[in-house]
């Protein structure tokens, strides 16, 4: 696969030459992501996801680096660059007493599109997100998965040769969420280069080519799912659920840690994780300590390495925080 958008030492420092680093403090972000490919970018909250990918949509101009899609700077090219992407932000970006067509022939005539070519373009779309019966209705009557679909359609109107998926099934019902997952996965068909963003590791394992995680502003990983999983080798995720219980963490880590193969211990919204190698084996020792140590357990979960096992284990955080 050829490369379709090279970062190249990027970073960004609101403020300069005293204010924060959102992203780059250390170490500068360098990737490649390639043609033809779903590459999704994860972090934690506060992570600098949002600020690379502004600055990779022309949102934000970096304050060293740069980045060149298909060829673009979005330093020295920025419309050039632009007009190979479709972003499709996680805030809906529509009018809602405006029909669906008509948000989708506002949207294309920001693109230049007129006369037949804009009606031509909006029928695609609306073909294309399954809505072409609905086009005539305002979008305040929609459904959250409807309003996602034209979401989506309006970055698609120009014909972009790459898309930008910021969150697209946040706060929809599982039937939307199929129906936008399945949509991604045509769109790759076509030969559409997409960069998705989600807060679902399962989300990410289905869909994506390669993975990104970033941490503090720097990538911290990156590869495909095998690649990734194979970071915390043989190590099973012990998820011991403990509901609202006062538990001091810090002394109940060294504990755990005393016995064989453990080696991560998490405390997040009333779930005690537990990293070991041959979790399995290890589960009546470590449910004997838990008893010994009066923590209150409601059930347990064990599952073998995958990528949130791999994002707990890089970033001691989970996607969400």
């Amino acid at each position: 696969m050829s490369v379709f958008v090279q970062i190249k030492d990027l970073r960004k420092q609101y403020n300069p030459p005293e204010g924060v680093f959102a992203v780059g403090k250390e170490t500068p972000v360098n990737l490649e992501i390639r043609q033809g490919e779903i590459f999704s970018l994860l972090g934690p909250n506060g992570a600098g996801k949002t600020t690379c990918i502004s600055m990779m949509s022309t949102l934000l101009t970096p304050t060293t680096g740069d980045v060149i899609i298909n060829g673009h700077s979005v330093r020295t090219n920025p419309l050039e660059a632009k007009r190979q992407i479709g972003v499709v932000p996680q805030e809906l970006a529509l009018y809602p007493t405006l029909t669906a067509r008509q948000n989708l022939e506002f949207f294309g005539r920001m693109y230049s599109l007129s006369g037949k070519a804009l009606k031509s373009r909006t029928d695609e779309v609306l073909e294309f997100i399954d809505l072409k019966d609905r086009a005539n209705d305002r979008i305040e009557t929609y459904s959250g998965g409807m309003k996602r679909r034209v979401n989506i359609g309006i970055g698609l109107m120009h014909r972009p040769k790459m898309v930008f998926l910021d969150e697209p099934t946040v706060a929809i019902d599982p039937q939307s969420r199929r129906r936008i997952l399945d949509t991604v996965k045509l769109l790759n068909e076509q030969g559409m280069t997409v960069l998705y963003t989600t807060h679902y590791m399962e989300e990410a394992q289905e869909l994506s080519h390669r993975i990104g995680i970033i941490d503090h502003g720097e990538i911290i990983a990156l590869g495909t799912l095998a690649e990734l999983t194979q970071r915390v080798e043989e190590k099973d995720s012990l998820q011991f659920h403990v509901g609202e219980a006062i538990i001091d963490l810090e002394a109940l880590t060294g504990a755990l840690k005393q016995l064989p193969s453990v080696e991560e211990v998490t405390l997040q919204e009333g779930v005690l994780r537990v990293m070991a190698k041959e979790g399995r084996a290890r589960l009546p020792a470590i449910i004997s300590l838990l008893t010994e140590q009066q923590v209150p357990l409601q059930s347990v979960e064990v599952t073998e390495p995958d990528l949130e096992a791999v994002f707990l284990h890089l970033t001691g955080r989970a996607l969400r925080d």
